[in-house]
Formats: structure tokens, C-alpha cells, sequence
């Protein structure tokens, strides 16, 4: 039996009105042990239409005047409410988006929980709860096979409880599906404030923690020699600029790959014999022969050629034991081969200091042979080196990928803002080429990878002053290959923010589902309007407003949007971004 509350007064397009009835303003009701809320704003309403129940939303109520004709001098006040329709009900299963609309005189009644539980949630099916409606106070199940499949926003200003929404979303997942997740799937979590460091989500124990520190070291990340020596890579670290520097960087690849079986040592030889056997030899390549020297610590060798000088007007070099370099005499042969055979020993070398030493000799061998111009490949040897002393801190050069761990959190609290720039990019790179690569020819993919960036307008926007523009348009072209391509081959991102309107809106539009909790910012609010097609009006109206761990949640896994009030995690499994107590804090102890 329904409990009526109300009758049609008025249907226009898909606007309902409804006359409440005198005694149907209860805030709730209950009927046979089952309980309804009330006729209020956001509430829900079932009208019966034939044998079609059609749901309701609850958009506005005010009241009409009306005059009995009996006694003009008295006024009645009728209540009524705007109503718009949802979706319906056939054989007690709902169904979302208007099919039927209701005629004037049709009865509305009241909603049970346990109903709204179904239109909402997916009651029976699975028990992946994190919260429940603001309003009904009733715990949703969440589809969570449709949640995870997709790629994921979290939204809200700071202080409004989008950290512990993240926290708590993936500390339910792994609850739930820990057992099942194991050697199928792989999670990697980029966290700029160190807020998952400790026993979020999983134990320490259970996870792999990073902490990344670009002054003293510690953590390092692997990454394999394959993506380091890339030149795509490494035009984008040392912001080489396109028509010069790009092409020289290729060079040094280039001849890295083609004589990779030719030891170091000798590529050094050579390089040195072409220098100073030059029939005109050229300074600058002094210059970078004696730079050569100080990358591989010779101390003998830096002797010597700080002694040699360049006579620029008869071209040639000349040593202070008195002979000479040129094409005509035996320098070379004669005093530098044997010193170089000698003294010189590149074998410990890392593969930071491998690429800048193979950058110097390419660009000595090109300045000789007239290929490129020194100042202007000068530059970006510089940045190289100054990036080479901050990336040797925080990198560690594999030749073969590490074992996966299920959960792996990398923290950049401890690095700088130029690391905070460029190693996301490398580490999403890193795991997304590999993975990408073992399930390339799977379809469907038999593992996915979950890449969770916290804070993700530090990498993802598309308004920064600070960078190169060519390194802002790589950055961003990589995540927006990602999350267009990324899902036929299991790969998907969970992007939490305070600033949307920051992030590109190329990547927004591309999300599939949304928790938004509390934004302000007009921009913010617009770049919602424009990017999620499932967000209604009124949903919208209600995000400036939201309090603290309520969010709007909306998207493609979800027939409607509804207000959730996320359930906080015990303070041991919170991110470490709580509030600081002032009263506790600014309160002295008692003498």
C-alpha cells in the first residue's frame, strides 16, 4: 500500500506540479516497519500513471492563495511543489530517463528508502559502500566494476574532504577485492604532499613506498635504460629547442646505438684524433676536449691540455712541452693516443655522466667537422648538467623493469618544483609505455594499471609560465593519450584537484565519472558546466554549498547524479592533510 501525499495540477514539457494534501508534511513517515521521507526539496515523489510508477525529483515548493467562495474575506494557502521526472519503475525495477509524464489528477505518493537504495545504488549486486545519501541517510552500494573501468575525478577546494574521498574509495577497494587484485592489476600513486606514506590504504608493509628527495638523496626511482635514452626524453628534459638542439640530441643517440658494441674509451680516442688532427683546428674544440676531461675526473689529462694553446692566425695548437697538433705533424700519435691509453679509464662511469660525456664529444666531433656551431648547442649542455645533478638523486637507470608491486606510492614531498615538473611525466610514461606494451596484443587487456595522481593541476596544467612551451605541449599530449587511448589497453587515471579549471580541458572532458565536493571558483564551476554532460541544474546549484566530506557524484557508471556524504576513515587511515588544531595548539598548559 502507498502512502498518497498529493495529486497532479499541472504537467508542462517535462515540469510537474503537484497540490499536497492538508496532512502531508510530515518530515517522515513510518508504514509496516518501512520508512519514507517527506514531500521537501530534493525528496523523492511517485505518481502512478496506469500501471507505470513514475519517479519524481523534488525541484521547488512555495504556496498558492485561494479564496473559499463561501466567505470572500477568508484566504486559504494550498501547498505546492515543481516536480521533475527521473525515471520509472515497471515490476519494481527502475528504469533512468523519461519515458512516460503523468495527466492532471494522478495520485503522487511517498518513496521508501529501500527504494530510493535501488535507483541510486546497486542493492543485491555488491556491498562496495563508502558512504551514504545526505538527505536519506541510507547507505548507497556503489557499481564498482563500472567505477574502476573508467577513468576517475575527484574535485573540490582544499578542506572540503576530497583526500579522504580518494583514501577511502581505494581503502573499500582493496577491503573488498584485495585477493582478486593480486598479479592481475597494479596501482601507482603520484603524491606530491607525502599524504599516502605511511598506513593509508594498505599497510606499510604491504605496499611499496617511494620518497623521492632531490637534495639528499635516499628513495630512487627505477627507470629502464630504454625510456632514459630517448630522444624524445631528453629534448624535453633540457628544453632543446627544435631546429638545433633536437636534432644534435638524436645525433648522440643515434651514434650511441650504431656503435654500441665500440667501447667508450676508444669513441674518446677518436674523438681527441679528430680534434687535434684537424687540418684547421678549432678552438671551441679545445674548449670541449678539456670539459671532456673534467667529466671523467682525469687529473693528467686536464694538466696537459690546460697547457695547450690555439694560434688563431696560423691555425694550430701548440703544447707547452713545445709540439704540435695539426693534420701535419705527429702530435696526436706521438703525446696524446699514449696518455689517453694510459690515464684514461671510463669504465665505473653511470649513465648520467655517459650522456653528458656523449653529448660533449658529439658536439666536439660536429664543431670540427663544421655540423653545428658551438654557442648554439652550448645551451642546452648546460641545462643538461644542471638537470643530470638534481635527476641523480631522485633516478636509478635499469636495464630491465622492476617486479610490480600491487600498490606503489611515490612521493615528491622532498624534491623541488623543476623534479615536481618533469619526473611525474617520466614515471607515467615509464609504466604506462610498459604496460601498453604487454597487453598490446590482448584485447581484452588480462592486467590494468591504475595511475592516481593527488594534487593533479601540478602537472596537468595547461597555464604555466614556468615551463618551455614545447615541454607544456609534450606533457600534456602524453595524459591526453593516456586517458583517450589508455582504456583499450587497461589503463586508467584517477585525478584528484582543488583547481579543475587548471587541469586541461581536454582531459576533463575525457572522465568519465565525478566526486565533486565543495568549489567556489566561478571558473571551476563553469569548466563543469561545459565538460560533464550528466550533471543536472540542480546537482550543480549545490556544489558551492556543499559541507565538508559531501560530494556531488556523477557520471557514466551512475543512472543519476546524488549527493553522497562520504564516511571518514579512522585518523590512523586518513592522508596526513587533517586541519590544524588551533584551540589545542594555542592553548597553554596549565603552570
Amino acid at each position: 500500500m502507498s502512502i498518497v501525499v498529493g495529486e497532479v495540477i499541472a504537467v508542462s514539457g517535462i515540469r510537474i506540479s503537484l497540490r499536497i494534501f492538508e496532512d502531508s508534511s510530515q518530515e517522515t513517515i513510518f508504514f509496516d516497519g518501512v520508512k519514507y521521507r517527506g514531500v521537501s526539496l530534493r525528496e523523492h515523489v511517485l505518481i502512478q500513471r496506469g500501471f507505470i510508477d513514475i519517479v519524481c525529483l523534488v525541484e521547488g515548493e512555495y504556496l498558492d492563495e485561494k479564496k473559499l467562495e463561501s466567505d470572500a474575506e477568508k484566504t486559504t494557502y494550498v501547498r505546492k511543489v515543481d516536480l521533475r521526472p527521473i525515471g520509472y519503475v515497471v515490476d519494481d525495477k527502475f528504469f533512468e530517463g523519461v519515458k512516460y509524464m503523468p495527466m492532471i489528477r494522478d495520485k503522487a505518493s511517498l518513496l521508501s528508502e529501500p527504494m530510493v537504495c535501488k535507483i541510486y545504488g546497486t542493492e543485491g549486486k555488491t556491498h562496495f559502500s563508502i558512504g551514504s545519501m545526505l538527505k536519506e541517510n541510507v547507505p548507497i552500494n556503489l557499481p564498482w566494476t563500472k567505477i574502476f573501468n573508467a577513468h576517475l575525478a575527484i574535485f573540490g577546494n582544499t578542506g572540503s574532504g576530497k583526500s579522504n574521498t580518494l583514501a577511502k574509495l581505494y581503502t573499500t577497494l582493496f577491503s573488498e577485492k584485495l585477493a582478486a587484485l593480486k598479479n592481475k592489476s597494479q596501482f601507482v600513486i603520484i603524491d606530491f604532499n607525502g599524504e599516502y606514506t605511511e598506513g593509508q590504504i594498505l599497510p606499510a608493509k604491504d605496499k611499496q613506498i617511494t620518497v623521492l628527495d632531490s637534495k639528499k638523496g635516499g628513495d630512487k626511482f627505477q627507470i629502464e635504460s630504454a625510456h632514459f635514452w630517448d630522444a624524445e626524453t631528453l629534448s624535453l628534459l633540457f628544453q632543446a629547442t627544435t631546429n638545433t638542439q633536437q636534432p644534435f640530441l638524436r645525433r648522440v643517440l643515434t651514434g650511441k646505438e650504431k656503435f654500441k658494441d665500440v667501447p667508450l674509451k676508444r669513441y674518446i680516442e677518436k674523438t681527441f684524433e679528430k680534434a687535434f688532427s684537424a687540418s684547421e683546428p678549432k678552438s671551441d674544440a679545445l674548449e670541449l676536449t678539456r670539459e671532456v676531461a673534467r667529466i671523467i675526473d682525469c687529473e693528467v689529462l686536464q694538466s696537459h691540455l690546460k697547457g695547450i694553446i690555439y694560434n688563431a692566425k696560423a691555425k694550430y695548437f701548440k703544447a707547452s712541452e713545445g709540439h704540435y697538433y695539426n693534420s701535419n705533424g705527429d702530435g696526436f700519435e706521438g703525446f696524446l693516443k699514449p696518455l689517453l691509453d694510459e690515464h684514461v679509464d671510463v669504465d665505473g662511469i653511470d649513465q648520467f655522466n655517459e650522456l653528458i660525456l656523449r653529448c660533449y664529444l658529439q658536439l666536439c666531433s660536429d664543431v670540427v667537422l663544421g655540423y653545428a656551431q658551438y654557442e648554439h648547442i652550448q645551451p642546452v649542455l648546460s641545462r643538461a648538467k644542471s638537470s643530470i645533478a638534481a635527476l641523480r638523486n631522485v633516478l636509478e637507470i635499469v636495464d630491465a623493469p622492476p617486479p610490480p608491486h600491487l600498490l606503489h606510492v611515490i612521493s615528491f614531498k622532498k624534491c623541488k618544483n623543476e623534479i615536481k615538473k618533469i619526473l611525474p611525466l617520466l614515471i607515467a610514461k615509464n609504466f604506462y609505455i610498459n604496460h601498453k606494451d604487454s597487453e598490446n596484443l590482448k584485447s581484452p587487456p588480462t592486467r590494468t594499471l591504475h595511475l592516481i595522481i593527488d594534487e593533479a593541476h601540478n602537472i596537468l596544467s595547461e597555464q604555466s609560465a614556468r615551463e618551455h612551451e614545447i615541454w607544456k605541449d609534450y606533457r600534456l599530449e602524453l595524459f591526453e593519450e593516456i586517458i583517450k587511448e589508455g582504456r583499450k589497453y587497461g589503463v586508467y587515471l584517477t585525478l584528484s584537484s582543488q583547481r579543475p579549471a587548471d587541469i586541461s580541458p581536454t582531459i576533463v572532458s575525457q572522465i568519465h565519472n565525478f566526486f565533486i565536493h565543495r568549489l567556489v571558483n566561478e571558473r571551476d564551476l563553469m569548466l563543469l558546466d561545459n565538460t560533464i554532460s550528466t550533471l543536472d541544474s540542480s546537482s550543480k546549484a549545490l556544489i558551492p554549498t556543499l559541507a565538508k566530506g559531501c560530494c556531488v557524484v556523477t557520471g557514466t557508471a551512475f543512472d543519476l547524479p546524488m549527493i553522497l556524504k562520504i564516511d571518514p576513515l579512522l585518523k590512523e587511515h586518513r592522508p596526513a592533510s587533517d586541519d590544524v588544531n588551533l584551540e589545542e595548539l594555542w592553548t597553554i598548559p596549565p603552570a
